[in-house]
């Protein structure tokens, strides 16, 4: 499986989301402004959608089709799907 063959990164980045969690919550316990805690929080979404983006598509590449190694139709497609959810989940 592609998350097992990326397990180390995948797990990198988990752990990067964690320690902005972590400060998230450091940072409501000790009552800092909305600006900052807002600020925090875009970088947990941001840090989420990173790694949501990198398993879709690695999914899409291992489990439905790889654009790198195909020219069809359905790569085409696939290649701009890729690119879409890039966009969109950024």
């Amino acid at each position: 499986m592609h998350t097992i063959k990326d397990k180390a990164k995948l797990v990198a980045r988990v752990r990067r989301i964690k320690g902005q969690a972590e400060a998230l919550e450091r940072a409501l316990q000790a009552e800092l402004g909305c600006a900052d805690v807002l600020m925090l929080v875009a970088s947990m979404r941001g840090a989420v959608n990173g790694l949501t983006a990198e398993v879709m598509e690695d999914h899409i590449r291992n489990h439905i089709i790889d654009p790198d190694k195909e020219d069809s139709p359905q790569a085409l497609g696939a290649s701009e799907l890729i690119e879409v959810l890039r966009t969109y989940i950024k």
